[in-house]
C-alpha cells in the first residue's frame, strides 16, 4: 500500500457531536412527529482525505481509523461491511470517483458510545469530505438525510433524526419533525451574553462505559410503537424540547434546568431502566453542588454520559467536576464547547 510522498490535494472535514437532546425519542419512525430540542459542541469528529492519482495504485481506498488503531482497505460496490460498517457504507453511499485514489483518516476526542451522537458526527465528517470529491455540494440537510439513511437502510439499524441533523448544522437547534424522517430546524439565535453563559454553565460527565443498544431499548421501542404517536410518553417528551426553546431565547436558566430533568423523568417512565445507577449517582451529586439540571443524553441505559447545567458560580461547577471524578475513576468530566457552526469542509492543496 505505497503512497506518493505528497498527495494532489488534501480535504479536511469537521463536525460537532451533541448534548442535551431534549425530546429525544420523538424524533423516530415510531414516534412519527416530534419536536427536538438539543445543542451541537465540540469536540469534533475529524474527517482527513489524502487525494492521489489512481494510477500505480493496488490499493484505491485506505481507511485509517485512528482511535482504533485501524488501517485497512476499502473496496466499494461488494456491500461487505465487516470492520468499521459505518465508514465502509458512507464510503459506498457517495459513490466516490474511480479515477482517483485517497487515504481517510477519521479522528475524534469525544469517546464512542458517550451517547452524544458521536457516530452521527463521523458519518457527516465523512460524507461532507467525500461529497468533496466530485461538483457541486450537498446542503447541510440533505447530508444529515444522507448519514440517517445510511444508518437506518443500508446498516438496518434504529436512528433517530436528531444525531445528524445537529452535526450538519451546529449550534442550538430546535428540530421538527413533521413526518419521519422529514424536519424543519431552526437554529436558535440569541446574544452573546446568553450563548456564552450558557456554555460556562454546562457539563458533560462521561459515564467511562460505552453504550450499546440492548434489549432494553427494544423492549421501550416495542412499547412505544404499540401506543401511537400521540401516547402520552411521547407528548411529555415533546414539550421538554418547547420548554427547553423558549427558555434560551429568554435567557432564563432555571426554566431550562428544569426542562432537562422534565425531559430525564420522562425517559424514566418510559423504562426505569435508561436511567442507570451511575447516571443516578452522577444526578444525585450534581444536585447536592447545586445543578439546576440534568439530562441522561440520548436513549439512556447503561453508559453513555450526562448533560448538567449548573448554577451561577464557577466554584461550585469545579467542585461539583472534582466530586464526581472522585466519586469513580470511570466518570470523566469531558471539556467542550458550543459550536456556532456545524458541518465544516475546506481543501488544501499540496502540489
Amino acid at each position: 500500500m505505497d503512497k506518493p510522498i505528497r498527495p494532489l490535494y488534501i480535504i479536511n472535514s469537521v463536525a460537532p457531536i451533541r448534548i442535551c437532546d431534549n425530546g429525544g425519542w420523538t424524533d423516530t419512525w415510531f414516534a412519527g412527529h416530534g419536536t427536538i430540542f438539543n445543542i451541537g459542541v465540540y469536540p469534533y469528529a475529524e474527517v482527513q482525505i489524502e487525494v492521489y492519482p489512481v494510477e500505480g495504485r493496488e490499493d484505491r481506498i485506505i481507511l485509517n481509523a485512528e482511535n482504533y488503531g485501524e488501517r485497512f482497505v476499502v473496496k466499494p460496490d461488494n456491500h461487505t461491511y465487516d470492520k468499521h460498517p459505518l465508514l465502509e457504507a458512507a464510503i459506498d453511499y457517495m459513490h466516490v470517483p474511480k479515477d482517483l485514489a485517497f487515504e481517510v483518516t477519521i479522528f475524534s476526542e469525544a469517546p464512542a458510545g458517550a451517547s452524544t451522537g458521536t457516530s452521527a458526527a463521523v458519518t457527516v465528517a465523512l460524507i461532507g469530505a467525500l461529497d468533496s470529491l466530485s461538483p457541486g455540494r450537498m446542503t447541510p440537510h440533505e447530508v444529515a438525510l444522507a448519514a440517517q439513511a445510511i444508518e437506518t437502510q443500508m446498516l438496518h439499524q434504529q436512528s433517530g433524526i436528531q444525531d445528524q441533523v445537529c452535526s450538519a448544522y451546529g449550534g442550538i437547534n430546535y428540530i421538527e419533525m413533521f413526518d419521519y424522517p422529514h424536519a424543519s430546524v431552526s437554529q436558535l439565535v440569541v446574544p452573546n451574553s446568553i450563548w456564552w453563559e450558557l456554555e460556562r454553565r454546562l457539563v458533560l460527565v462521561y459515564l467511562g462505559k460505552t453504550h450499546h443498544s440492548s434489549l432494553v431499548h427494544e423492549r421501550v421501542i416495542r412499547d412505544l410503537e404499540g401506543a401511537g404517536p400521540e401516547c402520552q410518553k411521547l407528548e411529555d417528551l415533546r414539550q421538554t424540547a418547547r420548554k427547553s426553546r423558549n427558555a434560551v431565547y429568554a435567557g432564563d436558566f432555571s426554566a431550562l434546568g428544569q426542562a432537562m430533568i422534565e425531559n430525564t423523568e420522562a425517559q424514566s417512565r418510559l423504562s426505569s431502566a435508561l436511567i442507570s445507577a451511575d447516571a443516578a449517582r452522577v444526578i444525585q451529586i450534581a444536585r447536592e453542588c447545586g445543578a439546576i439540571g440534568w439530562k441522561v443524553n440520548g436513549a439512556g441505559g447503561e453508559g453513555g454520559s450526562l448533560t448538567i447545567l449548573c448554577d451561577d458560580r464557577s466554584t461550585a461547577k469545579r467542585a461539583m467536576i472534582r466530586t464526581i471524578e472522585q466519586e469513580n475513576p470511570l466518570f470523566k468530566n469531558i471539556p467542550i464547547y458550543l459550536s456556532r457552526y456545524g458541518l465544516r469542509t475546506w481543501k488544501q492543496d499540496c502540489q
